[in-house]
């Protein structure tokens, strides 16, 4: 959806959020879900599984009502949960994610809603994030983790057919877990089901896509230094960027 303008912003001076409490990630998402409103944007997404997972429905259902009633925040957890029915079919799904989202038990919870037939196992991927982080997603050291995560969650559920990479950096991750990874299970990247759920969004809310302007154009704002960000960032969009630092309060 190129058509649309977007703004993207980046806690990165206090990431990761992954190994940190609630209350804390809630604090920290509610802070830069107001700047976000403070600079015009009428939607959000919490491109985030872990804040989806502890503050997303407490700034649904507590603050959105009182900051501005006309305006969304939305995340990335339920768009996966959507589709995951109609990928396993032996109703087995497995979840690597960071700590804190596997804590929340949020996908369980939310698969049970929507697929209450599929048994859903949890593993806790701690050092994923910083081999992204720190550019070693495709060195040898990943290999290690990568291959003790997925062998720790099939072992416990060797029925297993789908694997929700349940965090936004795993993609990153993709060559070591496809060596890894039996042929058999289906691993599902996020990113392609979250566009879709949006642009579904947009032709559901007629109001909501009158609103969110059409210039298209991208920023980047990062809570780290500039220079840090673009050299991280491009791992992610494949092409050189430019950001601008902001503060957080």
């Amino acid at each position: 959806m190129p058509q649309y303008d977007y703004l993207y912003l980046g806690d990165n001076a206090r990431a990761p959020y992954g190994t940190r409490s609630f209350d804390i990630v809630y604090e920290f998402t509610l802070q830069a879900v107001r700047y976000l409103f403070e600079q015009g944007c009428h939607l959000v997404i919490l491109g985030c599984n872990t804040a989806s997972a502890k503050a997303l429905r407490s700034i649904q259902q507590n603050d959105l009502p009182q900051m501005d009633p006309q305006r969304r925040v939305l995340g990335v957890i339920r768009p996966t949960v959507e589709i995951v029915g109609s990928i396993s079919k032996s109703r087995h799904v497995g979840i690597m994610a960071t700590s804190g989202t596997v804590r929340s038990a949020t996908y369980e919870l939310e698969i049970a809603k929507l697929h209450p037939d599929i048994q859903v196992t949890g593993e806790a991927c701690p050092m994923w994030v910083p081999l992204v982080e720190n550019d070693e997603y495709d060195g040898p050291g990943a290999d290690y983790f990568v291959q003790k995560n997925i062998k720790n969650l099939l072992c416990r559920d060797p029925q297993i057919d789908c694997v929700i990479l349940g965090c936004t950096h795993y993609p990153l991750l993709m060559n070591k877990i496809q060596k890894y990874m039996p042929s058999d299970v289906h691993v599902i990247e996020q990113g392609f089901y979250v566009a879709d759920s949006l642009r579904d969004y947009l032709n559901r809310h007629p109001e909501m896509a009158a609103r969110v302007t059409c210039g298209s154009t991208t920023r980047f704002l990062t809570t780290e230094q500039a220079e840090a960000f673009q050299s991280n960032a491009a791992a992610f969009m494949s092409e050189p960027l430019t950001a601008r630092r902001v503060y957080l309060e």
